[in-house]
Order: C-alpha cells, then structure tokens, then sequence
C-alpha cells in the first residue's frame, strides 16, 4: 500500500503509540480488502456502547486515552445503552450506567463529541456529495453514501476510532466510484404511502438481495420521500441486506436517471414490489397474542418531526402500556421547547435520549419488566429485537399508537 511520510512516520510510531495501533489496524484492514492507498476522512462516527464493549473494550479505550490518544477529525458517538435519568427506574442495572459513563469520559478525553446519536446526519454533522467519511452506524453509512452522495464504508467501531486518530482511512469499496453502481433492479409497482412502507421496502429488498456488495437500485417512485422515509429505508436495507448503499432514481443525486444509476452495469436480477408485497411485510410479523407488552417508536432516533407526529396522535389520549420513544438529546430539547414533548408525557409515553431500544440491554429489561410482545414502527428494530428474545410485531405508525392506547393489535 502506498503510504505519505506522513502516513509512514505514524506507522512507525512518531506520533505515540495510540496513532500507532490506529496505523496498524487500517493497514491490516486495507491488505484484507487490496487497498492501493489510505484517503483523508473529515469526520468520524463511532458505535462504542457498553453492552457491545463489555468490561475489555472500556479498558482499551481508557488505555488509549492514558496513552494521549486525540482525534484529529471532528468525532461523534452513536447511541449508549443507557439513558442516564431514567436507566434504574425502567430495570437497567447500576453496572451498565457506571460502564457507559466511562466511555463516555474516556471518549471525551479523545475529543469525542458525545453525541450518543445515530441520526448525526440529520442533527450535528450534515454529510455532502463527495467527501470521505469514517462513519459506523450502518443506518447513518447508508444515508450519506446514498442521500448525500457521500462516501464512507461500514467502519466498525475499532475502525472509527482509528481513522479518527489518523484522519484517514483505507481507499476500498464505497471510496471507490466502480463499488458504487447499482447492482440489482427493484420496480415499485404500487406506491409506498408512509415511512413504515418505505421501512417495509427496506425490509423485501433486504432479504431478496442480501449482501454488502449488492447495490439496489429502486425505480418507480411517483414522489420524493420525506428525509425521515429515506432514513427508514435505508436503515432497514442496511439491517436486512447489510447494504451500503441504494439508488432512488430521480432522487438520489448518483441515479437521476436508471442509466446513471447502473453506469456500465446490467442489472443481475430484478424484483418487483406491489402493495400485495408490502402489506406481506407487516403480516410476516405475527404476534403471539392480541395485547402488546410494549410500544416501541425509533430506531432510528426519531427526529423532531417524527415526535410532532406522534404528539399529534396521542393528544388526549392515554397508553395502556408500556411507550419507549427513543431520540436524541438535541432533537428532546427541541421537541421540549414545542410543546411534544409535554403532550407525549401526559399520554404516558416514556421519551428516552441517547439511546436505541435494541442497545439498551434489551434481553435484561425483557426479563425484568416481562416484555415479550414488543410492537413498533421500526423495521430496523423488528429486525434486530428477535434476537434478544422477543416476538416483534412491524406495524404503521398509528396502528402502533392504536395497540398503545387500546393494548390490542390490529392486522
């Protein structure tokens, strides 16, 4: 691989042994993938919660930080396992408060924003076409890739924090214009109506085309979805396929048309989705029983928006059982400042920050609040919560607010 001096003095250690450790890593993850060179990154985006990093990650990262360990770009940190004003009351252990609040002192010795945010994109660093990013939220790594025209890969959360300390990361797969064309064709023969459906889109083409090379190219679509629909896309494409990246032709800025989307390419295969197969989606999450045992809205964090729609469905109503909103702490403060807030707390909905469920120990307040039937408006989190023990059930955003109020699920 073609190193810089620059790049050469921090593999040999001029810069200490933190930048040190980053080098190696970027370089063992470049061989892996034939990278020729490293490519500057303006900012970074890493997952570092307590339940994914245990007892060993914490010690690395105060390692690190002992070691003077600084980011040499902006650094923002995905969501924590724990929202810190309510994590005793809802069933959450001591332990994982004292492990997240380690992190996040550690991180901030590095320089780290703690933004514990998995919607940075809509929120605290807005991404552009072009530019080179180190981002490890798969959610966020889709939405910049696709809807801003940026370029990062999935860097897991090692790989962040080095190209944090090094401000670079290695030149492969989506850097690269070749790893960017569309691979597979998907043909909307009904249009999706709201942000579930899109989410429901996500979720179809997930599992058709599942694979991180593949590169759906979705054609069809009558209108421009809101910013909060492509982010339930692309969120539950990344969840589903463990895409990258997607084209929304005449809407993303890479597929203003099929053949810009495809370039040189033919499509490999080709699906069609009518409402036949979107209403599928939602009846592919059958619940065990007619009552919810909780309500879930976000993942990804709702943003302002979101929660106005929301408030506006619950406005004098009253939950039957348990309601989790999750967001993030500048998006809480706005919808405080509004008014949602207010009108969601006296429904009863519990509005949590920093967070996403499926991080927040989600087997262990399954076990302790008895929580099974967990229905939600999240593709992504239907996806990702059946593996911590619960039946999950994909509906709409109101029929969500419906099985909250009324405590029966309808479809």
């Amino acid at each position: 691989m073609y190193l810089t001096a620059d790049e050469e003095a921090m593999a040999a250690g001029s810069d200490g042994p933190a930048v040190k450790w980053a080098m190696d890593y970027q370089l063992a993850v470049g061989g892996f993938f034939g990278a020729r060179r490293l490519v500057r990154v303006r900012s970074a985006h890493a997952h570092c919660d307590g339940e994914a990093l245990g007892e060993p990650g914490v010690r690395f990262l105060e390692q690190l930080a002992d070691q003077g360990a600084r980011a040499r770009i902006p650094l923002t940190l995905d969501p924590r396992s724990t929202d810190f004003s309510c994590a005793l009351d809802i069933g959450q252990s001591q332990s994982i408060v004292d492990t997240e609040r380690r992190i996040l002192a550690a991180m901030a010795r590095m320089g780290a924003l703690t933004t514990n945010t998995c919607i940075n994109y809509q929120t605290v660093d807005v991404p552009h076409g072009g530019e080179h990013l180190a981002w490890g939220d798969t959610g966020t790594v889709i939405y910049a890739n696709a809807v801003a025209g940026a370029r990062s890969n999935f860097e897991g959360g090692p790989a962040a924090l080095a190209a944090a300390l090094t401000g670079r990361v290695p030149a492969y797969g989506f850097h690269l214009d070749e790893c960017r064309r569309g691979t597979v064709l998907v043909e909307l023969a009904d249009q999706p109506r709201n942000s579930t459906d899109w989410g429901a889109v996500g979720c179809l083409v997930g599992r058709r085309f599942p694979g991180y090379w593949e590169v759906p190219a979705i054609d069809g679509a009558e209108r421009s979805p809101s910013p909060d629909e492509v982010k339930q896309l692309g969120a539950a494409l990344a969840s589903y396929g463990s895409h990258a990246m997607f084209h929304l032709v005449g809407v993303t800025p890479e597929a203003r048309t099929r053949a810009d989307a495809f370039g040189d390419n033919e499509p490999r295969e080709r699906m069609v989705i009518d409402r036949a197969a979107l209403d599928g989606a939602y009846r592919g999450f059958a619940p065990e029983r007619e009552s919810p045992d909780i309500v879930v809205f976000g993942t990804p964090q709702l943003s302002v928006f979101e929660l106005a729609e929301l408030a506006a469905l619950f406005e004098g109503r009253e939950v039957s059982c348990p309601v989790y909103a999750t967001t993030s702490a500048a998006v809480l403060r706005s919808a405080e400042e509004y008014g949602y807030a207010e009108t969601l707390r006296a429904a009863g909905v519990r509005l949590l920050s920093g967070v996403c469920y499926y991080l927040m120990t989600a087997r262990e307040l399954g076990r302790s609040n008895g929580f099974r039937t967990l229905v939600t408006n999240s593709a992504k989190l239907a996806n990702i919560i059946e593996g911590y023990g619960y039946n999950p059930v994909f509906r709409s955003t109101e029929m969500c607010v419906d099985a909250a109020v009324t405590g029966r699920i309808a479809g």
